[in-house]
Order: C-alpha cells, then structure tokens, then sequence
C-alpha cells in the first residue's frame, strides 16, 4: 500500500513550508539516481543553502529500492517536480544530444532538472587536476611520480574524434552500430605502463585511426553531419584535452582511472615504506613505523569516490551557478506567494523561473556554451 508521501508532489512540499510559518527556512526536497549521489549531490548543494532555503537529498522512492535516471525523471515523477521538488541527475549523453530524444528534452529544458554537465559524477570524481591529491590522501604521501593532467589531456585528444563519431551515433539513430560499449572497447587501455604512458597512448591512437576508418566507410551519409556535430560540442564546451569528462563514467573510473590510480598509489606507498625502512634505527622502531603508517593510509578507490577535488571544477561550478539562479528566481517569488497565504496552497506556480509549460529552458542552456 502506497503511503501519502509517494503522492507528494512540489505543491505538497510548498503546504507543508507553509504550515511552518512564513519565517521558516522552507526545505527543497531533492530527488537523485543512487546512494553515491547523495554524498556527491549533498556537496554541491549544501554550501548554497541560505537563511530562506535548504535541501533535502534522498532517492526517489521510500517504500522501494529503484533508482537511475529513468525512475527520477520517470512521468509520475516527473509532474511532481517543481520549486519544492527537484531532480538532480548524471547528464548521461543526454546534455549533449541537446534535445533530440524525449529524456533529453527533459534533462535540457525542464528548470527543475539539473545534471552534471559531465557524463556522470565518476567522471568528476576522475577531474585530472584533483588526482594528485587522492593519491595524497591514500599514501600520505605528495611525491608527485605522475602527472595525471598531461596523461588524461593527451588521451582525450587522441579519442575526441571518435568520441564525436560515438555521439553521432547516437544523435541519428545509429546507435545499435557504434555503442558506448564499442567505443570503450577501442579506447580502453589496459595495464597502463606508467613508467611508459605514451606507449598506451601509441596503442590507443592506432586502434581509433583504424575505427574511424570503418565508421566513414561504413556511414558515408555523415559526411554532411559530422563535422557540424563537433562544432556544436565545442560550442558547447567540450573541449578535446577534456573529452575524458563526457565517456560513460563507469568505463572511466573503473577501467582507466582507478587501475592507474591503484598503480601509481602503490609505488608511492613502497616508496614511503623504504624511507621508514632506511630511517629507523633498529627492527621494533621500523615494525612500529612501518605499522602506523599502514594504519594511516588508505585504499585509493575509496578516496577517489570520497574526495571534493573536482570541486575546483568548471562543470562543478557551473551547477552551482545554476541551482543559485533557481533559488534566486524561486526567492524573488516569496512575497507574491506570502500574499496569497490565504488562497489555494495546493496550486503550483509553474512558471516561477519565467518559463511556460511545454516550453521551459533551463537558463543556463540558453547560450550553448559552458562559462
């Protein structure tokens, strides 16, 4: 049997702020795909929270354990949403195919949906310039013996062509002949040598030259479409050295990053492991050394799924700028909505961001650029 609360909608959220009091912080539920995104969404919108205004981030449903982007954007859920309700979600290829299927539509234009402008938030997680400091955090130790920013830009750049050829495949229905899984398949790097990286790189580079060979003689009709596509994505802001930030996020962190992460992590602990060994003057000061730093340290994955870093981001910016015109706009809104205290509570304003029904557009998409 449903409960009340799996009826709740934003109007229902906006009674309830109401029967508080006109003075009270008023609270914006927040609906998210998985557990892992309520650490990473609860960081982003948190700090944002005002004197007016705060969140509350949980799945979509209580009373069972579904969750993804289609059951947060799902239609019973979808109507609910409003300025008390939101959904915050991976923006998946949805962003980037800017409109050209139903879910994208919805991700693009509904003002109370916003995404992570990245594919997901594994590829944040994986934001090159904040790796250094995972690896701080796992080893305690700062030696820098990788430069994970020069790796991850010249990968990107290797895989940009054929990462828009993965998007066109998607963007014209073509899908079932290029799919995420194909395109990981050439770009995937396995056991990355990094002592050596360009030699994966080497690898990488020949497998995507022989791939986008197959993909022009096998889609001559593209011709027409391709190159405007990869202007859109860099109007839109993705950039060639960051192309890593727009794979499926999974494929990233569990197949290249972590891997490389885990790598790099455990020659810096052998490293700090041989200082103690070298320093200590006799068998029980390095047992106990040696012991306390292994207490002290920790595995890498689980710091690079726990860490902030890729909050120096543009795209975790970006995000933030976005829920901070929605709560200004939903702010400017609060005397008119005092002043109808008396009238019918359960009537949603739906055009509170200055949009209409059927046609909403987020305002931050109105450009087609990032920053």
């Amino acid at each position: 049997m449903k409960k009340l609360s799996d009826y709740a909608n934003s109007s229902y959220i906006q009674a309830y702020n109401r029967l508080n009091g006109r003075n009270v912080r008023r609270k914006i539920v927040v609906y998210v795909e998985g557990y892992d995104d309520i650490h990473f969404w609860s960081s982003v919108l948190k700090p944002l929270e005002t004197e007016e205004y705060y969140f509350e981030v949980m799945l979509p449903s209580r009373s069972s354990l579904g969750h993804g982007k289609r059951v947060v954007l799902s239609n019973q859920l979808g109507r609910r949403l409003g300025n008390y309700m939101i959904a915050c979600v991976d923006a998946d290829y949805d962003y980037l195919l800017n409109g050209s299927t139903n879910i994208s539509q919805f991700v693009c234009n509904n003002p109370y949906v916003f995404h992570t402008y990245a594919y997901a938030i594994e590829n944040l997680q994986c934001y090159a310039p904040s790796l250094q400091g995972v690896c701080t955090m796992a080893t305690l130790n700062d030696h820098r013996i990788f430069d994970f920013e020069a790796f991850l830009a010249e990968y990107s750049r290797i895989i940009f062509p054929l990462f828009v050829w993965n998007v066109w495949a998607y963007r014209y229905g073509e899908y079932k002949g290029f799919t995420l899984s194909d395109f990981f398949a050439v770009i995937q790097m396995n056991d990355i040598n990094t002592y050596h990286p360009e030699r994966n790189l080497q690898k990488v580079q020949h497998f995507v030259n022989a791939k986008i060979a197959k993909l022009q003689k096998r889609y001559q009709q593209a011709r027409k479409t391709w190159k405007p596509l990869r202007d859109e994505l860099l109007e839109k802001g993705v950039l060639p050295e960051e192309t890593y930030l727009y794979i499926r996020g999974h494929d990233l962190f569990d197949g290249i990053v972590a891997p490389l992460l885990s790598k790099i992590c455990e020659q810096l602990r052998r490293e700090r492991e041989n200082d103690i060994r070298k320093l200590a003057k006799h068998d029980t000061q390095m047992q106990n050394e040696l012991a306390g730093y292994q207490h002290a340290t920790a595995a890498s994955v689980e710091m690079l799924r726990k860490h902030t870093g890729y909050a120096a981001s543009p795209h975790y910016k970006h995000i933030q700028n976005d829920v901070q015109a929605f709560l200004h706009n939903i702010s400017m809104t609060k005397t008119e909505e005092n002043s109808n205290f008396s009238g019918d509570i359960g009537t949603e304003r739906h055009n509170n961001l200055g949009f209409s029904d059927g046609s909403a557009t987020k305002r931050h998409n109105t450009s087609g650029t990032y920053f």
